[in-house]
Formats: structure tokens, C-alpha cells, sequence
């Protein structure tokens, strides 16, 4: 291995790409590699410039002094977030085309949805639900008890996700009449900003919340996405998410997951019902069904 020398200072040794490694393990699950290492460099060299250390062994060891105050930085720098309104179309449609009428009529006594985006990063994913939701049941939504629970361990990202406001390029390729009804031109702006009006933002609730540590949420949901996160992880956390997962899911709920991300020996667990999405089977009815 040859470190990344830019200049003596600001070198980033083995040693120092190990450590940082290990504390993206330990702290948050994520599993770095050295394909990642050029990614590392360019993140972390921007936090060792903004605090005026003078190398990565600095910041290393300011890791290792101050771990939890450290964590909340190191994670927001070491994550991506990179998502879009209505990303991977197919599961808004599958949603608004079966499963919420299907809710709607097994909830109506109840009159209760609850769902979980579990990784919602800026935001996009949640309000793409909520407007799912909207949209579908019209009027309806009014009278029934509608919840998203939105989290992501970056605190910098829930910010974003709260004020719910987008330059207009996030919410250009949006139907004009989405645009329209959900969201609200800032007049006093200096870019063309827009926010998530705000019947759509009651639905949500936005919190921090590390998946690796202790879910204060009791549940169960009637969907929950989890996408473009699990790639982040080994196998075995994968597998130890997925059983939580489960067990927050209501008998028949929704576990939606990303286009490249798999259940793994958990789809013994669950019935593939759609493009990466899968159905928590109803007690006593028997898994593995496959649809087309």
C-alpha cells in the first residue's frame, strides 16, 4: 500500500486509513475499504483544514481523544446522501397502485398508517411518500391517522430534511401540478427555493437516529423503506438489521430496499412482491412465494 502523498502534512498513512476505518466500523457499521480511500482523503483532509490540524494523524488522534464528541462530524463527512424526489419510481408506483388501497381496506377500523423511511437523508424519500399518500387517498387522508417516521444518523441532513425548502433543479422534473400543490415559491429568496407545503410536512416527523444502537420506536409499521443504506454494511449487520426490521413490521407489512441491495439468506423470511420489495408473510402463511 502507498500512502496518499500530497505534501508531508497531509499524507494519509496506513496506519491512519486503518484507524479510520475501524472508527467508521465501530461507530456507525459502515465498512470502508481500500477502493474508498481517495473518498476518505478528499473528506476528511476538508475537516483537518476547517479545524487547522496539521495532519491525519492529528485528526486521529483527536478521534481517539473525543470519540463521542467526534462522531456526529466523522459521520456526516463519511456518508452520502444522495437521493432525488421519487427516486426508483417503481416503488411509489407499486404503493399507490396496491398497497395503499390494500391498507385502506385492512386498517379501516383503525384508521392508522404508519410508515418508516429509515434512511431519508435531505428529505426527498419522505415527502415522495407522504405525496404518494396524498395523492392516493384524496380526501381520506383527512380522516385517517397518518404518520412517516423519517431518520438518518446525519444530523446535517435532518436539518435539511425539517426546513423542507429545495433549489428548483431538486423539484424540476416533478409533474407541474406536483410542484403546484405540494410546494411553495420563496419569495424572498435570492435563488429560485421552494418548500414542501406544509400539509405535507405534518405528516412527517424527523429524527436522529443511528440504526446500529437501540430503536426507541415500538412500532409496527405498515412499510418501511430501507434503501441505499444496507450497502454500507457487512453481512452479518445486514442480516441483524433485517431480523429488526422484521420484527418492526406489522404481518404483511412492505421492507422496501434499494435497486442493488439484496435480503440475502433473510429472503427465507420474506416474499418478493415487486422490484426490491418484500412482504413480511401473514402468521402461519408460508414464505419464499415469488410474483411476477
Amino acid at each position: 500500500m502507498v500512502s496518499y502523498q500530497r505534501d508531508s502534512a497531509s499524507s494519509l498513512s496506513d496506519k491512519d486509513f486503518d484507524f479510520i476505518c475501524q472508527f467508521a466500523y465501530q461507530q456507525a457499521g459502515i465498512v470502508l475499504n481500500e477502493n474508498k480511500r481517495e473518498m476518505v482523503y478528499r473528506r476528511f483532509a476538508r475537516i483537518i483544514r476547517e479545524r487547522k490540524l496539521n495532519s491525519f494523524a492529528q485528526y486521529c488522534q483527536l478521534l481517539r481523544d473525543n470519540p463521542e464528541q467526534e462522531q456526529r462530524y466523522f459521520i456526516n463527512a463519511i456518508t452520502t446522501n444522495l437521493t432525488s424526489f421519487f427516486r426508483e419510481q417503481h416503488h411509489f408506483d407499486y404503493l399507490a397502485e396496491y398497497e395503499i388501497p390494500k391498507i385502506l381496506v385492512e386498517n379501516a377500523k383503525k384508521k392508522r398508517i404508519r410508515v418508516w423511511s429509515s434512511a431519508s437523508s435531505t428529505g426527498e424519500e419522505p415527502y415522495s411518500i407522504a405525496i404518494t399518500f396524498v395523492e392516493t387517498m384524496k380526501d381520506k387522508i383527512n380522516h385517517w391517522d397518518v404518520k412517516i417516521l423519517a431518520t438518518d444518523i446525519d444530523c446535517n441532513v435532518l436539518n435539511t430534511g425539517k426546513e423542507g425548502i429545495y433549489e428548483y433543479r431538486k423539484i424540476a422534473g416533478l409533474p407541474e401540478n406536483y410542484i403546484k400543490k405540494y410546494f411553495v415559491k420563496l419569495a424572498q429568496s435570492k435563488e429560485d427555493k421552494y418548500q414542501v407545503h406544509k400539509n405535507i410536512q405534518k405528516l412527517i416527523t424527523f429524527k436522529q437516529l443511528n440504526l446500529l444502537h437501540q430503536w426507541p420506536m415500538k412500532g409496527p409499521f405498515d412499510i418501511i423503506f430501507c434503501r441505499n443504506v444496507i450497502i454500507y454494511f457487512d453481512k452479518k449487520t445486514q442480516q441483524e438489521l433485517f431480523e429488526r426490521y422484521n420484527k418492526m413490521l406489522k404481518p404483511g407489512g412492505l421492507l422496501i430496499l434499494g435497486h442493488s441491495e439484496n435480503l440475502g439468506s433473510y429472503q427465507q423470511y420474506f416474499d418478493n412482491v415487486g422490484r426490491t420489495i418484500f412482504r413480511k408473510p401473514l402468521i402461519g402463511q408460508a414464505t419464499n412465494v415469488t410474483y411476477s
